[in-house]
């Protein structure tokens, strides 16, 4: 039986790795298993970096929202309870959006929280 060395389909498979370590220097770029290797590392940490920046932004709206709450005589967390029992549904990419780009407005959002919220009742 002859020998079968896959052809066409492995210079396929060669080629897209070779593709996506454009760039990489040395034998990174140029040979193959180093460039596998480098390409599925680099992979791997993209699909979680991509998780890590959502994480990240979430940080920075609720520091942001903390900020201007702070300025409007409320904490982070009494604002958000508060809005939460007003039943407003903004989330807090849009709040910290509001708190940065119109602050009057924010202050109104901030005065119908302190509104709705109840009062701590000591038992």
């Amino acid at each position: 039986m002859p020998r079968a060395k896959g052809g066409s389909k492995s210079r396929r498979r060669r080629k897209k790795i070779f593709k996506l370590a454009k760039g990489y220097v040395g034998g990174r770029g140029r040979l193959y298993r180093s460039a596998r290797e480098t390409v599925e590392r680099s992979l791997a940490f993209a699909y979680r970096d991509r998780r890590v920046r959502r994480r990240k932004f979430r940080g920075l709206w609720i520091t942001r929202i903390g900020a201007a709450a702070r300025l409007s005589g409320l904490s982070y967390n009494q604002l958000i309870r508060g809005l939460k029992q007003g039943g407003v549904e903004l989330d807090r990419k849009v709040l910290a959006d509001i708190a940065v780009s119109d602050m009057p407005a924010f202050s109104q959002i901030a005065q119908f929280a302190k509104a709705h919220l109840s009062p701590i009742q000591n038992s």
